[in-house]
């Protein structure tokens, strides 16, 4: 035992261990400097932040990290671990095949300018803000809080609709009035209906709309499109819009209820 522990090198030890240790604590500084720096460039380029490319950046740093260690810690070459590395990603692969895609079709829509962080889009019926861009998956969270996780693979295959100003705005209201209605006189007082219940929230720049589409079997079917502030509860305005409407003579309640009156 004597005779072991005589063989083992203890400043040689003590010295790989403290050049893993400052190695280690170069490449936690650099990511810091250079994520900071990542941050600052988006933050003045206007572009939001996207964590895809700030986990690419870190593991490149990393990647540097282990193979400047590797030989004068582990006595490993670099170019044997490389090529091990290599023929490992493609066994590999085969098993992550949904994730590389993933990562590939992330890179593929950040890269091409699809869809960045910030933008306004429509995917599926979904409409909403993209939150982020990550390895796997861009997430996007509409006006009720409600989140979709989309895999990058999946959007970078489904039709996606980037939303004006005019429709990001729009709360859409529909109502039916009675086919007797003078429908201009109508539309001008839902459109004053509008303003007086919300026209705190309303977005500058947009008038109340109202437009009528059919005539059905129980009135005309009319939408009012009035346009809200980001932030805004869609759901609580349509309440106000719809009691304060549904006291007008105009109003149509519907078949079964005009038969029970």
């Amino acid at each position: 035992m004597e005779d072991l522990l005589a063989d083992i090198d203890t400043s040689a030890l003590v010295g790989k261990i403290i050049f893993l240790v400052v190695v280690v604590l170069i490449a936690l500084l650099v990511q810091r400097i250079v994520v900071r720096a990542m941050r600052r460039a988006l933050d003045a380029s206007g572009m939001p932040k996207a964590s895809i490319f700030i986990n690419i950046v870190r593991t490149i740093i990393w990647l540097f990290a282990l193979l400047a260690v590797l030989e004068p810690v582990f006595g490993i070459e670099p170019t044997a671990f490389m090529a091990a590395l290599g023929v490992t990603s493609v066994i590999i692969s085969f098993g992550l095949q949904d994730t590389v895609s993933n990562v590939v079709a992330g890179i593929g829509l950040m890269a091409g300018h699809v869809v960045m962080p910030g933008d306004k889009v429509s995917v599926g019926g979904f409409d909403g803000v993209v939150e982020d861009v990550s390895w796997r998956s861009t997430t996007v969270k509409n006006r009720d809080g409600r989140i979709q996780v989309i895999p990058n693979s999946v959007l970078n295959k489904t039709a996606l609709t980037r939303l004006t100003d005019w429709s990001v705005t729009d709360c859409a209201v529909s109502f039916l009035v009675s086919p007797s209605t003078d429908l201009d006189a109508c539309a001008q007082e839902v459109a004053e209906l509008a303003k007086k219940v919300s026209g705190s929230v309303m977005a500058p720049g947009f008038e109340t709309e109202v437009q009528f589409s059919e005539v059905t079997a129980f009135g005309i079917q009319g939408t009012a499109h009035m346009h809200l502030v980001d932030g805004t509860n869609f759901s609580v305005e349509k309440d106000k819009l719809i009691r304060a409407m549904s006291s007008r003579p105009w109003f149509c309640k519907g078949q079964d209820e005009e038969a029970r009156q």
